[in-house]
């Protein structure tokens, strides 16, 4: 869809720090990271809604979750992960996305929906690092599946 900045995200128009992607999803930093790692999984095609996904589609975008979820644990050791997808009048994309999140106990979740921007300069700083960590863990991970 043209002007849509999820499909320019998705399609790679925009520079991104890709981690992975195939012929149906790409998977990216978060420019604007909460934590290390902050990674969308958006479909290639344009998709607004979680029920306009074609169920391919949204069986990659599942496993990627769960692959990026290993990898982030592997790598940043986190309290836990968040994943979630916001839609309607929450989606700032008007294109479908996931988030998946590394999450620490001594920091709340509430900052990632807060309206002051995040503290999070030195994360933005290391997003070429973090890529090359996250493709290395995914790859692995993904091998091993095999």
């Amino acid at each position: 869809m043209s002007g849509c900045l999820g499909c320019q995200l998705a399609t790679k128009e925009l520079p991104l720090h890709v981690v992975y992607e195939n012929e149906r999803i790409c998977c990216f930093l978060d420019h604007d990271p909460y934590n290390e790692g902050h990674t969308l999984i958006l479909p290639k095609a344009h998709v607004s809604e979680v029920d306009e996904l074609d169920e391919e589609t949204a069986i990659e975008i599942m496993k990627m979750s769960m692959v990026i979820a290993k990898a982030l644990k592997q790598l940043y050791k986190p309290d836990g992960i968040t994943i979630n997808q916001n839609n309607g009048i929450f989606n700032e994309l008007s294109h479908y996305h996931m988030h998946v999140v590394s999450r620490f106990s001594d920091r709340s979740f509430e900052d990632f929906y807060a309206e002051t921007p995040l503290d999070n300069g030195h994360l933005q700083e290391k997003l070429t690092i973090t890529r090359e960590l996250l493709r290395s863990e995914i790859g692995k991970i993904m091998s091993d599946s095999k």
